[in-house]
C-alpha cells in the first residue's frame, strides 16, 4: 500500500484571521486514514495534538486547522464513484467539490438537493459543517443517505440516519470531531434545465423584506436577500430579494432550449492579491451599496440565469477575501427563531450606527431543523455579515450580538465562527452534552482535535 504525501504547512480559514502550522497528510486511499489517526493519538497518557480532516479550507475560522498537530487533507480523495440514475443518488469521495459535482450532475439532469453559497466546498466539509443553502428548508445532511466514517476507537463505520442515528447526527455538523468521512452517498433532485428562473424585487426596509420572504404564494424553492447594512432610519435594512426555482424548458429562449442541460461555470475575474488597509470602509461600502441597490430593477423582474450565477456569484471573483486587506475579515452568522425578528433589526441598527462596513450581508430563512446535535439551522431567520477584522471595537460589538442571539434562543454558525466564547457556545447548543457522549464512544482519547475544538473546550 502506498503512503500518503506529508508536508508542513501554515493553514488558515477563509477569513484569514488565525493561521497555524500543522503537519498535513494527503492520503490517496481511505485505507491510509486509520494509521494517520493512530499515529497522532494520545501516547501513554501524555496529550498529543491529534488530527483533524480538512477539505477545501472554506471554513471561515479555525475549524480545519490544528496547530502543532496533524491535518488530513481530502485533496486526493476526490473521485465521483457511482451515479444511480434510478435511485437519484450519487456516491463520492469526501474531497469532491460542489463545483465538480455540479459539472458532473447537471448535464445528466440531476442537482445536489442542498448546496451552499460557494461551489468551492468539499462533500466531506459539507457533512462536517452540515452546510445549508438558499433554501427555506433543509440542510446538507438531510440528504446524505449514508457515509463511511473512520473513527479512532471503532475504526471504519457505515453510518446513516436509519442504522446508527446517534453517530450520524453527531457527525452532521460535528466539525470533523467524530471521525474522518471517506465516502458518502447523496440523494439528488431531478432537474430539466441548467438554468434558474429568478424573480428580483427591491425591498424598502427590513420589515418589507421579511414580509416578502414569508410570502409562499409564488412557490419558490430558493430565497435570499442582500441587505444594505449601512442604510438607516426609514431605509434600515433596505434589500434586494431574489427568489428562484429551477427553470423548465418552457422558461428558456428557443436557442437555449435546444440543449437545456448544457452547463457553463460562468466567467470569472480576479480580485487583487492585496488591498490597501482601510480602503474598505464605511464610505466605500456605502457607495457600493448605493450603486448595487440603484442598479436593481425598481419593479419586480423575472429572468433566467445559470446555476452558478444564482448560487455562487462570489466564486466568479477569485480571491475575493483580499478586498478586506491583509488583516482579513470575520463572518458573523446567526440564526434566531421566528418571533424574534427584532434581533435582526437591532443588529442592523447597531451595525449602521457603528459604521461597520459589512461588504456582504445576506438574509435567508429556514423552515425546518434536523436531529443534528451541533447542526446550525432551525426554523427562523439567519443573517450572515462579513466585517473587516480590524474594525475598532469589533470584539465588543460581536459579543453584544452573541448576547442578543442567546436571549432569543438562537445560535451562531461554527463553520463561520472564529471568536465565540466557550460559555456562550455551550448555551447556544443545548444538545452539546449528548454530542460529547457520542464522541467519547468514538474517540475516548481525543485523537481528533482542531484549533476550534480547543478554543471551545470540546
Amino acid at each position: 500500500m502506498s503512503t500518503p504525501l506529508v508536508r508542513h504547512e501554515t493553514l488558515q480559514g477563509w477569513g484569514r484571521t488565525s493561521p497555524s502550522e500543522s503537519t498535513v497528510y494527503e492520503p490517496d486511499s481511505e485505507f491510509q486514514v486509520p494509521a494517520i489517526l493512530e499515529a497522532w493519538e494520545s501516547d501513554g497518557g501524555a496529550q498529543r495534538r491529534g488530527s483533524i480532516a480538512r477539505g477545501l479550507g472554506r471554513s471561515y475560522g479555525d475549524a480545519a486547522q490544528n496547530a502543532g498537530g496533524a491535518v488530513v487533507s481530502s485533496a486526493a480523495l476526490s473521485r465521483i464513484l457511482e451515479l444511480d440514475r434510478a435511485a437519484a443518488t450519487v456516491r463520492v469521495e469526501p474531497g469532491v467539490s460542489i463545483e465538480a459535482l455540479l459539472k458532473f450532475l447537471v448535464p445528466r439532469g440531476f442537482f445536489p438537493t442542498v448546496i451552499p453559497g460557494t461551489g468551492i466546498v468539499s462533500v466531506g466539509g459539507g457533512i462536517g459543517a452540515d452546510i445549508h443553502g438558499k433554501f427555506r428548508h433543509g440542510s446538507f445532511c438531510d440528504f446524505v443517505d449514508s457515509a463511511t466514517l473512520v473513527t479512532p476507537a471503532l475504526g471504519p463505520m457505515r453510518i446513516s440516519a436509519e442504522t446508527n442515528a446517534d453517530v450520524f447526527w453527531a457527525t452532521a455538523g460535528g466539525m470533523g470531531l467524530t471521525g474522518v468521512v471517506t465516502e458518502a452517498t447523496l440523494r439528488l433532485h431531478r432537474i430539466a434545465t441548467s438554468q434558474m428562473r429568478v424573480d428580483t424585487t427591491r425591498c424598502r426596509d427590513i420589515d418589507d423584506c421579511m414580509t416578502a420572504m414569508m410570502d409562499d404564494s409564488r412557490g419558490e424553492r430558493y430565497s435570499v436577500a442582500w441587505i444594505d447594512c449601512l442604510a438607516n432610519g426609514a431605509n434600515l435594512g433596505r434589500s434586494i430579494l431574489e427568489t428562484a426555482v429551477h427553470a423548465t424548458v418552457g422558461d428558456l429562449p428557443a436557442e437555449r432550449a435546444r440543449d437545456p442541460l448544457a452547463y457553463g461555470a460562468g466567467l470569472s475575474v480576479s480580485a487583487p492579491p492585496w488591498m490597501p488597509n482601510g480602503l474598505l470602509n464605511s464610505w466605500t461600502v456605502k457607495a457600493f451599496n448605493e450603486l448595487w441597490f440603484r442598479k436593481s430593477p425598481k419593479r419586480p423582474h423575472r429572468t433566467t440565469v445559470s446555476i452558478p450565477t444564482f448560487f455562487h456569484p462570489l466564486d466568479m471573483v477569485k480571491g475575493w477575501p483580499s478586498i478586506y486587506g491583509r488583516h482579513g475579515f470575520v463572518q458573523y452568522q446567526f440564526v434566531v427563531p421566528y418571533g424574534h425578528e427584532h434581533v435582526v433589526r437591532i443588529i442592523l441598527e447597531r451595525l449602521s450606527a457603528a459604521k461597520c462596513a459589512s461588504f456582504l450581508a445576506v438574509l435567508k430563512r429556514f423552515e425546518t431543523s434536523n436531529a443534528g446535535l451541533l447542526s446550525f439551522p432551525m426554523p427562523g431567520w439567519t443573517l450572515a455579515l462579513d466585517v473587516p477584522a480590524m474594525h475598532p471595537g469589533l470584539n465588543k460589538i460581536l459579543d453584544a450580538f452573541d448576547d442578543l442571539v442567546l436571549e432569543a434562543d438562537g445560535r451562531v454558525y461554527l463553520a463561520k465562527d472564529a471568536r465565540v466564547a466557550p460559555q456562550r457556545f455551550a448555551a447556544m447548543y443545548p444538545h452539546l452534552e449528548r454530542w460529547r457522549e457520542v464522541r467519547a464512544r468514538l474517540d475516548p482519547n481525543c485523537a481528533l482535535q482542531s484549533d476550534l475544538s480547543r478554543r471551545l473546550g470540546l
